[in-house]
């Protein structure tokens, strides 16, 4: 897990030699979270790698835990594999609630609201929303900072653009507290995109600039798409100079810079005019 602070190709090493030591048989890791191994092909944009990990893993165990079906969920949702997540998550939810663990419960709550989130809009957020209050009472931190970045893709495309800032602080807030440099780009990718929609343009660019990565690039497509429309409205050399600008700065420069934007928008949107 040190790809969370940045140390991504040691990261990876670390993978590759877990998942060779598990197939030799020594026996399984509690729990199942070894398909968490392949979490950290999402941060280098190869998801498929994440969808081959858990497979493995499913294949070479016989009780098919609920967290290695979640990752798979989600490894296929990043993959853009059309709807092999929903059918990958078929059950997931009921299997989880008969472990009455309120970690696998809010984790497999997160991993169906990401699969469905574009084909079943109201029941993504539905779930995420339950597993963002589970995770909270049981103190899962993890999970709720996760199900709080993924809210903030569902709620900023389906839901209400002033609840969702909310959820924007709370997952930037928690992944720096916790040093999670690698995740917090998520959060800020998303942000960007709703900036985008809402013409608050520069700081869109600032934020973009900042937050692109092999893992925004790949597993939240819209800021790509957003980046195109803010060159095409702010034009080439002024988006590329605000994303430069955004680029350059510390990660504590990013955070203070995004919660002052965030500010002022939610501001705006309870005053408008």
């Amino acid at each position: 897990m040190c790809y969370l602070a940045g140390r991504i190709e040691a990261a990876v090493g670390y993978s590759h030699a877990a998942q060779v030591a598990m197939h030799s048989g020594r026996g399984d890791v509690p729990f199942g979270l070894e398909a968490l191994l392949g979490s950290v092909y999402l941060i280098v944009g190869q998801p498929e790698r994440f969808v081959e990990v858990c497979r493995a893993q499913l294949q070479r165990r016989r009780d098919a835990p609920v967290i290695i079906r979640a990752c798979l969920v989600q490894a296929l949702a990043f993959a853009g594999r059309g709807e092999e997540p929903m059918a990958a998550a078929n059950g997931l939810i009921e299997a989880a609630e008969a472990t009455r663990n309120p970690f696998v419960l809010s984790y497999a709550l997160c991993a169906y609201g990401v699969a469905c989130r574009d084909a079943n809009p109201v029941g993504a957020l539905d779930a995420l929303r339950r597993g963002l209050l589970i995770a909270q009472d049981s103190g899962n931190r993890t999970n709720e900072t996760n199900l709080a970045s993924s809210l903030c893709r569902s709620e900023a495309k389906y839901g209400d653009p002033l609840a969702v800032l909310g959820y924007f602080t709370a997952a930037i807030r928690n992944y720096h507290d916790s040093g999670n440099v690698a995740v917090m780009r998520a959060p800020l990718a998303i942000l960007a995109a709703l900036f985008d929609r809402l013409g608050r343009h520069e700081s869109a660019a600032i934020i973009a600039g900042f937050a692109l990565s092999p893992l925004t690039a790949r597993a939240f497509p819209q800021i790509n798409t957003a980046i195109t429309h803010l060159r095409d409205v702010l034009g080439e050399a002024t988006y590329e100079s605000l994303a430069r600008k955004g680029e350059a700065m510390t990660t504590a420069a990013m955070v203070t810079y995004a919660y002052d934007q965030i500010d002022q928008a939610r501001t705006e949107l309870e005053h408008p005019g």
